[in-house]
């Protein structure tokens, strides 16, 4: 890519303002409004007992098309607009776009009734993709706005104003549902929460578009190409994957111990709610204040690890969430014995393990990206952030094996081992990987 830009990391002396980064955090703080309500807590289950017909031989089958539907879309196409974005210069008029589908389609979930199950699949399917694609746009920008030594606590900000944007939007539009779970209110109110959700999403975001500044300059020529010029180019260099691969091998090989740790990760969020009410009989209180404590801790944890990564380093701070992982999910494989030493029930010992297993979460997803961040060229951010959605897809394709290993043997607690495995195989992929000395090659480069 022969690029005339002029885009690079920040120095310690550089004008990137405090608003700008907290218009860059906004986003976080906007967009876990959709991954929390529509995807983790609210309309998915929704979907599943009220859109899908009572009669329905494979009811949770259903969701899962659309989330295999939409992460396939989001690993095919956050590369190719990554490549385009870097070449047009435009990353946030990018991000405005998915922006505004995931915000337009998530409001039309109000037009879903139920029985037409399709038609909710199909708008899942795009609001999903499109988030998932703004959120590789978005996290593009991090090498712009921070420097070597702060990139860690600058993901990490943006990662606590999400647990904490994910928190007050579900308080606010949780509020609105006060019917009957069997009644026709019920409903309806459920279906006027998707229209709440896509319009906390869209008016939570315009403190970025009004403050985060677009720094990319277009490549010489591509000022003005058309459509089909960028789609060719897009498509070329993601093509180039492999070639890629070899030009920045430290940053593929971190990709690929990313996704197996990450689907141990992604095996917890798509499934913590089936193994607390399934396997401890939470209640939907219990539920609540699972969630809260793992919102809290997560917005925590990410601060928290963020000064960790700024002091040890990028590598040893996902090493040591790795192990914080590792041992929270082996807490919950011996609960009942845990629970006997501490003196506790088994929910309020499993309610002490999620306020650990929160800060893991926060720390994790936080310390990953910025080890993206320290390692992207600049001006290629926007693609190499594609890719980094792309495995995060991948991790939740991976991750998914879990409700199929659980079925085979009988039991989701002999499965956590596979999440255990999950974790210890790419942590020891990632000791292998010079990560620290390629963020110095970096950083003398840029």
């Amino acid at each position: 890519m022969n690029q005339e830009q002029h885009q690079q990391r920040p120095t310690e002396t550089s004008t990137v303002k405090k608003r700008e980064i907290f218009g860059w955090a906004m986003y976080d703080f906007a967009n876990s409004s959709y991954t929390t309500l529509v995807i983790s807590l609210l309309y998915s289950t929704f979907f599943v007992q009220y859109i899908v017909p009572a009669d329905a031989p494979f009811r949770d089958t259903y969701w899962s098309i659309a989330i295999i539907a939409s992460t396939i879309i989001a690993i095919i196409m956050s590369p190719l607009v990554g490549a385009i974005c870097d070449y047009t210069g435009g990353k946030k008029r990018y991000l405005f776009y998915t922006t505004l589908v995931c915000g337009i389609s998530t409001g039309l979930l109000f037009l879903v009734k139920p029985g037409q199950v399709w038609f909710g699949i199909f708008l899942i399917t795009i609001s999903n993709a499109a988030f998932m694609m703004g959120e590789a746009f978005c996290a593009s920008f991090l090498p712009e706005i921070a420097t070597k030594k702060n990139m860690g606590l600058i993901s990490g900000l943006g990662w606590s104003f999400g647990y904490v944007g994910g928190l007050l939007a579900t308080v606010l539009i949780t509020q609105t549902i006060i019917g009957d779970a069997d009644s026709a209110t019920y409903v309806f109110e459920n279906r006027i929460a998707m229209i709440a959700v896509g319009a906390f999403y869209f008016l939570a975001a315009i403190p970025t578009f009004l403050l985060l500044k677009n720094r990319g300059a277009p490549v010489t020529g591509y000022e003005n190409a058309s459509f089909s010029k960028l789609f060719k180019v897009g498509a070329s260099e993601t093509g180039k994957i492999f070639s890629l691969a070899k030009e920045f091998p430290v940053l593929f090989k971190f990709f690929f111990a990313f996704t197996i740790y990450m689907a141990g990760l992604e095996v917890i969020i798509k499934f913590i709610g089936i193994y607390t009410t399934a396997e401890l009989g939470f209640t939907f209180k219990q539920l609540t204040v699972m969630f809260i404590i793992i919102q809290v801790t997560a917005a925590l944890g990410a601060v928290a690890f963020g000064f960790l990564e700024k002091a040890l380093g990028a590598k040893k701070t996902v090493l040591m969430t790795i192990l914080w992982w590792i041992v929270g999910i082996l807490s919950l494989f011996f609960l009942d014995g845990l629970s006997n030493i501490l003196g506790m029930d088994r929910n309020t010992t499993f309610l002490i393990i999620s306020g650990m297993a929160g800060a893991g979460i926060g720390s994790i997803q936080s310390s990953s990206r910025a080890v993206v961040g320290l390692l992207s060229p600049v001006d290629r951010s926007a693609q190499m952030f594609g890719f980094w959605g792309m495995f995060m897809r991948l991790a939740i394709i991976l991750g998914m094996s879990f409700g199929i290993v659980s079925d085979a043997i009988g039991s989701r607690r002999y499965a956590l081992l596979l999440v255990i495995a999950f974790f210890v195989v790419g942590g020891i992929m990632l000791f292998f990987v010079p990560i620290d000395e390629a963020i110095e090659a970096n950083e003398t480069i840029n």
